[in-house]
């Protein structure tokens, strides 16, 4: 496609994992191109890679601020017209307000930040600038997700009474762990990832499922917080009971230390009518129930699904997709608001910063609850 979006980045440079996927996502969409980037804290080691990348060496940039002030000088039809930051938690809001500043769009993996205070400050920026901001909460970008929240929104479950979600790994189950790559480094370092570990990392992408598909807001937590392996201090499992809005209840657990489990993510929501369940490491099939009646499967990529479902559906019925397609879902929309910028969407088909915020107050309010022996915490008092 000519005139793609211009994109530059922020971090995912060597040994980064999440940084190819954004790469790899956004190059997925068809219709969005790096030209820029800055890639690591190390000026020589982020100009080297984005000359390996592929990128004019006059664009690969030692630092996120020289990056933004030489992007902004060069002709509008020429420099970047958004960034995706995929740093660690800590440097999201001074990236994310610096770009803003300079007049960049924002893409930025989540959590908005590492602690309330910092994505607070984001949502300041953002709505001063009036720029886009987006979060990559990828799961969100699933076909079958965006089906389960159209049949939630068209009262296919009726009331929302009870959800069940789960994120569980294993992959920092072991003292051994904590350094043992660059994420587990510093996602075990309140310093760099902010004042949750699990709960921030796969908790708030739990808490964002619930109310993506459900459509309501959490309004109280009561949860149990805590580090299992030695060496750590924050959490590596946890769960929290909620209220949501609509009065329905749930309960979510998060957990990177739970030996044998993956990558299970998976929700549950039960309305008076009908109850429906998927499976992140089955993407492809999301279950519907009704009492007294056989279970209904549904598969991605059919003709019966919703218009949202099908409109990013990329392979005949029967072939999998998954989460690089899923992620790409989400750039994919930034991309086209962008090309609609200054006219801004109603619904954005990915989190912003308003979700960002929201899954903040999310982790403030389980904090507070946790440390006060599992007290009902109201997240507005976050």
């Amino acid at each position: 496609m000519a005139n793609k979006i211009r994109m530059g980045m922020v971090g995912g440079g060597p040994g980064a994992f999440i940084g190819a996927i954004h790469r790899m996502a956004a190059e997925m969409t068809g219709d969005i191109e790096l030209v820029a980037g800055a890639f690591s804290r190390d000026a020589a080691a982020s100009k080297a890679f984005g000359v390996e990348l592929g990128l004019d060496p006059e664009r690969a940039y030692g630092s996120f601020d020289e990056m933004f002030a030489a992007e902004a000088a060069l002709p509008e039809d020429q420099r970047m017209q958004c960034v995706a930051i995929v740093t660690p938690n800590d440097s999201h809001k001074p990236i994310t307000c610096a770009a803003l500043a300079a007049g960049f769009h924002v893409m930025c993996d989540k959590p908005a930040a590492g602690n309330l205070e910092d994505a607070l400050a984001m949502e300041k920026a953002v709505k001063a600038s009036g720029l886009l901001f987006g979060l990559t909460h990828t799961y969100t970008g699933y076909p079958l997700v965006m089906e389960a929240r159209e049949r939630v929104a068209r009262g296919e479950l009726g009331k929302i009474r009870r959800v069940a979600v789960s994120y569980l790994q294993d992959w920092m189950s072991r003292e051994s762990d904590n350094g043992s790559s660059k994420q587990a480094t510093w996602r075990s370092d309140p310093a760099r990832s902010g004042e949750s570990g699990a709960f921030g990392d796969i908790g708030t992408h739990a808490f964002n499922l619930v109310e993506f598909i459900t459509g309501e807001r959490f309004t109280e937590v009561a949860a149990d917080m805590r580090a299992v392996v030695p060496g750590r201090s924050i959490d590596d499992d946890g769960q929290a009971m909620f209220r949501l809005a609509g009065g329905g209840v749930g309960l979510l657990s998060a957990s990177q230390v739970c030996t044998g489990s993956i990558n299970a993510l998976k929700i549950e929501v039960y309305g008076e009518e009908a109850s429906l369940f998927w499976f992140q490491e089955q993407p492809n099939t999301l279950t519907i129930k009704r009492r007294g009646e056989p279970e209904q499967v549904l598969h991605a990529n059919t003709p019966y699904l919703c218009d949202a479902a099908q409109a990013v559906a990329r392979t005949p019925a029967g072939h999998p997709e998954g989460y690089i397609e899923a992620f790409s879902n989400l750039y994919k929309a930034f991309a086209a608001d962008l090309r609609a910028y200054p006219a801004t969407p109603e619904q954005p088909a990915y989190a912003t910063i308003d979700d960002g915020v929201a899954a903040l107050r999310f982790i403030r309010a389980s904090l507070n609850s946790s440390a006060n022996g599992s007290a009902w915490t109201a997240l507005g008092d976050a």
